[in-house]
């Protein structure tokens, strides 16, 4: 299987590195467009705030990672990173890969309940782009039911397990109490909205929303029962917040060092917890250096991590199971598509063959006789034919490694020189 892929992540690289390869929406339709021509036949790339991946079937069916990773670094024009802040992933370990993935199970937060939603969208991106194949397409399909599987048979994704989620326990650590708190929220995207839920069920005293599109932070305001304010008035209202979480998709900063600066002037000197969610980060890290400043970031949540890490352990286990599980079915069906060509190779050979002698005794023959012979050659074929067919589809269904199906369906196209362009059924 010619499935080959490539991933930054969590595991492997900083937030900073992680986010100078974060592919905005735009990009994505880019390189899309960059690995088409070059590279893949069809695939499919994520970018989520801890990783960025790329996977495909290559056009010439080698395992040549250069070709998804040089278009990508050229693309966001980075020099310096090192091959160990890549992933590498192909044909087996490349579907488990995604089905882990696909499973919450390989995500900072073990059980992210957003990362299979995120999958779904990668693969609608690519389907929008034409980068979509019946292979990719079955791939995918095998790849979310492992995921829902997951969440309905086993307990990983108990309770709220987000990034957001992890942040609000972050700033409870700092901040026990809540009630006398207010706090800020900029983006009501999915990871703005459960931060905010997540802040109101805690019991913040006041939570303000804000957006780009006023429009928005309004409905999620009325849905909360909060406030809302202008996107362009966040800067001048900072030193009314105790808390401010930022989880948008802006390629800059939103609230740099100075408007910090300032905020703690007005603030005299009360504390402030920052919490970044988002990635590319809206908010200057360099605010952590500020006296009473409390700067996290996505990389900050180590304790929270660990903490949710130990809490699923045990539904590890049966999470790897259904993934073997959804990976055998796939292989099953993966097997035939070699297996099944065979098959109708075979078929078609025995079958000239058989009408090739049938061809030469038809007017030698009276009309009633040749019926006879021609209906118990048929039989004979039927026969003949049957057992070398059902093993094949057996070693297709059965089999676990792919190669082995090939070396099957090999072994029997030399043995009837079945890889000739033309038959030759006359003995020589």
């Amino acid at each position: 299987m010619n499935l080959i892929g490539i991933s930054i992540n969590h595991r492997t690289a900083s937030i900073e590195l992680r986010e100078a390869l974060h592919l905005s929406s735009d990009e994505i339709t880019e390189l899309t467009a960059l690995l088409k021509h070059s590279a893949l036949s069809s695939g499919f790339i994520l970018s989520t705030c801890n990783r960025t991946e790329i996977f495909g079937f290559t056009k010439d069916g080698k395992y040549n990672f250069e070709s998804l990773l040089n278009p990508l670094l050229s693309f966001k024009k980075i020099n310096g990173l090192s091959p160990e802040n890549f992933d590498k992933f192909f044909s087996c370990s490349a579907v488990k890969h995604i089905f882990k993935v696909a499973s919450g199970i390989d995500s900072l937060l073990i059980g992210d309940s957003q990362i299979l939603g995120q999958i779904k969208e990668a693969f609608q991106t690519s389907e929008d782009l034409s980068f979509i194949d019946s292979l990719t397409k079955r791939l995918f399909d095998s790849a979310v039911k492992a995921g829902r599987r997951a969440i309905k048979e086993t307990f990983i994704g108990q309770g709220a397990v987000t990034i957001s989620f992890a942040a609000v326990q972050v700033v409870q650590k700092i901040f026990s109490n809540l009630d006398s708190k207010t706090a800020l929220v900029i983006g009501a995207g999915e990871t703005g909205e459960l931060a905010a839920t997540h802040l109101s069920e805690k019991g913040i005293h006041k939570l303000v929303i804000t957006n780009r599109t006023l429009e928005k932070a309004e409905a999620l305001a009325r849905k909360l029962n909060a406030e809302s304010i202008a996107f362009e008035n966040i800067t001048d209202n900072l030193h009314l917040f105790d808390i401010v979480f930022s989880a948008t998709s802006s390629q800059s900063f939103i609230i740099g060092k100075g408007s910090v600066v300032q905020m703690m002037k007005k603030r005299r000197g009360t504390p402030v917890c920052l919490m970044d969610i988002a990635l590319p980060r809206d908010i200057d890290p360099s605010v952590r250096e500020l006296e009473n400043v409390f700067y996290h970031d996505i990389d900050s949540l180590n304790v929270i991590v660990k903490q949710n890490l130990k809490k699923r352990e045990s539904e590890l286990s049966k999470v790897d199971k259904i993934i073997i599980e959804e990976m055998i079915n796939f292989f099953s069906w993966y097997n035939t598509l070699e297996v099944i060509p065979t098959i109708v190779s075979v078929r078609d050979f025995f079958e000239s063959i058989a009408n090739d002698e049938l061809s030469k005794i038809k007017h030698k023959v009276t009309e009633a006789d040749y019926e006879k012979v021609e209906d118990m050659t048929r039989r004979l074929l039927g026969r003949l034919l049957h057992y070398p067919t059902i093993r094949l589809k057996e070693i297709a269904e059965l089999g676990k490694n792919p190669q082995e199906v090939i070396n099957h369906s090999v072994t029997v196209k030399n043995l009837f020189n079945l890889n000739e362009n033309s038959i030759t059924t006359d003995e020589s």
